[in-house]
């Protein structure tokens, strides 16, 4: 048992390390300072894709899949590297969507009300999110823009629920960390992987997350890690993004869109803090 542990344990590694040579050499970073003029809301998006798969796209010789990443509150867009880049490196277009600003209101709970009375804040990052993907667009062609891949930490993750289930026609996958307040999308066409902590200071509400046998009927994949809810970005140690890292990969792997494969709905990841 110790032999088989400390092989994963030299597995993990040897993925961050791979992750850390493709981040700095591989993968380019640019931050796009966008206004949507409409609203009158600056809006800020750093972007992140592999410069190989980049050229492919730009020459049409490869349609780049797209991710969405929406920070939870209080965190910055750009505190998502560690999933930014294992997106990227698996050759997506990835778009980090400073989702607050400064000036809004702060993000209130109000009991009884319908996602604790956040609506409204959903529905400005989801008019976030169209802008972003309308500009995207213009600048790059060459992009799967119909089959998104929705990401997001805590309220986040929250608006990636919420904009699934607003648009399960744009939308393919969905991964979240920790989201806590609107319901999981229950759609056969859409593959779901969620990351949940075990921290007493932030509780799911009740009917969001689905029973196991929902899961298990829907091809939803729940990771309980153990982990405490802020340590889900670039903020948290590096055991806890590294396993995160490794379970992304692998359900980018085995979930990959129609152009690459079809997903696997049939052995749901899921786990307890004790397998993961």
């Amino acid at each position: 048992m110790k032999r088989v542990l400390a092989i994963l344990a030299f597995l993990c590694v040897l993925a961050a390390g791979q992750y850390i040579v493709v981040s700095k050499f591989a993968i380019r970073h640019e931050m796009l300072s966008l206004f949507d003029a409409a609203r009158q809301r600056p809006i800020s998006v750093e972007i992140a894709v592999r410069r190989d798969y980049e050229t492919k796209a730009n020459l049409g010789l490869w349609k780049l899949p797209v991710a969405i990443i929406s920070n939870g509150n209080t965190v910055k867009a750009t505190e998502y590297s560690f999933l930014a880049n294992v997106l990227a490196a698996r050759g997506y277009l990835v778009a980090s969507i400073q989702q607050d600003l400064p000036s809004d209101p702060p993000l209130m709970t109000h009991v009884g009300q319908q996602y604790v009375g956040r609506r409204e804040v959903y529905m400005r990052c989801e008019a976030n999110i169209l802008y972003v993907l309308n500009t995207l667009k213009a600048r790059q062609e060459n992009a799967d823009y119909d089959h998104l891949t929705l990401v997001g930490h805590s309220n986040g993750g929250d608006v990636s629920m919420y904009v699934a289930k607003q648009h399960p026609e744009l939308v393919s996958k969905v991964i979240t960390l920790d989201n806590l307040r609107v319901p999981f999308v229950l759609n056969d066409r859409m593959k779901i992987l969620s990351f949940r902590s075990k921290d007493p200071h932030f509780v799911t509400d009740p009917g969001v997350l689905p029973t196991p046998e929902e899961a298990k009927a829907r091809g939803i994949d729940i990771i309980h890690t153990g982990a405490q809810h802020t340590e889900m970005s670039d903020r948290g140690p590096d055991a806890v993004k590294e396993k995160i890292q490794a379970t992304l990969d692998r359900f980018l792997r085995d979930s990959a869109s129609s152009a690459l494969a079809p997903a696997d709905r049939t052995t749901p990841m899921f786990m307890n803090p004790g397998d993961y």
